[in-house]
């Protein structure tokens, strides 16, 4: 039967019924079925990449095959191809559709992975060019780079096998930050702390052959920080700088994130300075994603992204910029002194706070670790707006599902030695707000030295009643649970912990920087009732405001009635 709807893909038949037009057209690759959670910002910046190119009078064809994308729907695009993504089948398209270009950025590490395939067959890359982005993905390219710039990053070195892993950790020193290069999620990525978990580490991400060598980078416990910015290959618009709460160590996908990043000015001015010089180095036109690092005051670059980034939509709409319409058009020969925004950091003191938070379905995936790494394991996320910082970090864990411990329940902790110190004030606050404290043999002793009451527990090893049974006991309303080891190799008990916690509905935190914010709000004492929600419509005339005057945060002119309130 005719096809209708211009939704087309291959089969064995002796009828082709995508016959392309005459219009001028470019392709778009999507993200492919990745893991649930992991794809819902690419398909963000597949579809509004979709609509920009069809007002600019281009015929839009999205090559994609996850049915669950709104780029995948058949109205969404001019044609769609439901088609693997992978270098073949995107030949054939090209080889039928004869494009006039291709966009890469959009559908993050598995498109970016056909750039040079594409560029081999003859098409055109609209944006960065496929040898910039190998520049930014290849270890001595990318560092030649950095070093050139006189930008500071994190030691580090590339291996094959187990024992060159182990003398390039002894080198650097433990704990090291051990990922594959070319992947998305974090997947695959650890800290190691020891030769045993460096040689567990290489024998489990070696029973999958390693198409590009691993690397191993010294691990700094710093505030990580988040920039989103386009460029046009002569200036750079950076629409702001977002804080992770938790510190490195923890994915970006799987951290609350901060909206303005509270840093000092010298550090703000610093990041600026070098996402310019690393967008104009590596020739980026369109989006660059890079995230740093805050340690001893020193700025270190972490990593580079040549494509977008799960923080493109939330930046977008805290800022009022829309960022992919931007790329895109910058992608297809525009300037960025063709938009209102200007260039350089567009968002310095905006006038509301904007925290994203991670939402897990921990309680649906049985036998999943709910300890949070490198890996992302976050299903989806929510955004908390507010003049006031409190309230918004409080309507973001709030609006994730965390369920606050009701007033007098029980909080039960376990930390790593490394820890204790700093759950130490928290401990003390929590006790004061009328919570009964239990804690393991370690913790227990340590909060009682430091003269916190707090009740002993015995561990699940130690016999009966212990934790378990205390879980189940109905008087916990919060678990405090922090490893002692990498994810990867935590112990049994840990998650034996962990799992019955979530399962007993009781909300859990792996991070003490999490806890931080959590115990804030329940000093605070806020209430779901006591919120009002905030227009974000018209957020962007108060970013303009205060771009204009150069404002502090407590300065801003809140210029209607339900902000003032």
């Amino acid at each position: 039967y005719a096809a209708v709807t211009p939704y087309f893909y291959s089969s064995f038949d002796t009828v082709n019924e995508a016959i392309p037009t005459s219009r001028r057209k470019v392709l778009v690759l999507g993200s492919g079925p990745i893991r649930i959670g992991q794809g819902i910002e690419f398909d963000y910046c597949s579809v509004h990449s979709v609509w920009a190119l069809r007002e600019m009078g281009y015929e839009a064809i999205i090559v994609n095959n996850n049915p669950e994308t709104v780029s995948t729907d058949f109205d969404t695009s001019d044609r769609l191809y439901f088609e693997p993504l992978t270098a073949d089948d995107v030949r054939a398209i090209i080889e039928l559709e004869k494009p006039d270009g291709a966009i890469c950025q959009f559908g993050g590490q598995t498109a970016i992975k056909l750039i040079k395939a594409i560029s081999e067959m003859g098409l055109p890359i609209l944006g960065t060019s496929a040898d910039d982005v190998d520049a930014a993905e290849d270890r001595k390219r990318f560092d030649a780079i950095v070093e050139s710039c006189g930008i500071l990053r994190p030691q580090g070195t590339t291996v094959r096998t187990a024992s060159e892993a182990i003398e390039a950790a002894a080198s650097l020193g433990y704990p090291v930050l051990v990922r594959p290069s070319y992947v998305l999620g974090g997947q695959g990525m650890a800290i190691v702390y020891s030769d045993a978990e460096m040689t567990e580490y290489m024998r489990i991400i070696n029973l999958v052959e390693q198409e590009h060598p691993i690397l191993v980078d010294k691990y700094l416990m710093g505030v990580e920080l988040e920039v989103d910015a386009v460029s046009d290959g002569q200036t750079v618009l950076i629409p702001g700088i977002m804080e992770h709460l938790e510190r490195a160590g923890i994915h970006s996908g799987d951290s609350i994130s901060i909206f303005p990043a509270y840093i000092p000015d010298r550090i703000r001015d610093i990041i600026v300075d070098h996402t310019e010089k690393l967008a104009l180095a590596l020739h980026v036109i369109g989006l660059i994603n890079i995230q740093f690092i805050l340690y001893n005051n020193d700025v270190y670059v972490i990593e580079v992204n040549p494509r977008s980034s799960r923080t493109v939509p939330y930046i977008s709409k805290v800022t009022g910029i829309p960022i992919v319409d931007v790329a895109t058009r910058v992608m297809l020969g525009a300037k960025l002194s063709d938009f209102p925004y200007g260039t350089g950091l567009y968002a310095r003191y905006p006038a509301v706070y904007a925290i994203k938070a991670p939402v897990f379905s921990f309680e649906k995936l049985h036998d999943v670790d709910t300890s949070l790494g490198p890996e992302m394991k976050s299903t989806g996320e929510v955004l908390g707006l507010s003049t006031q910082y409190s309230e918004a970090m409080f309507k973001a864990i709030l609006a994730s599902g965390f369920r606050f411990p009701a007033p007098g329940s029980g909080i039960l902790m376990s930390v790593r030695d490394s820890d204790k110190p700093d759950l130490v004030p928290m401990a003390y606050r929590l006790f004061k707000l009328g919570y009964s404290l239990y804690a393991t043999g370690g913790t227990a002793n340590y909060l009682i030295k430091q003269g916190i009451p707090c009740n002993g527990v015995r561990k699940v090893e130690e016999g009966s009643p212990n934790v378990i049974d205390l879980i189940q006991s109905g008087k916990i309303g919060l678990l405090i649970n922090t490893e002692t080891h990498s994810a990867m190799l935590s112990g049994f008990n840990g998650f034996r912990l962990r799992r019955r916690a979530i399962e007993h509905g009781i909300a859990t935190v792996t991070s003490l920087d999490t806890l931080v914010a959590v115990t804030e709000c329940l000093v605070r004492g806020l209430k779901e009732r006591d919120l009002i929600p905030f227009e974000i419509r018209t957020f962007a005339g108060l970013v303009a405001e205060t771009r204009k005057n150069h404002l502090p945060l407590h300065e801003m002119p809140l210029q209607n009635d339900m902000l003032k309130k």
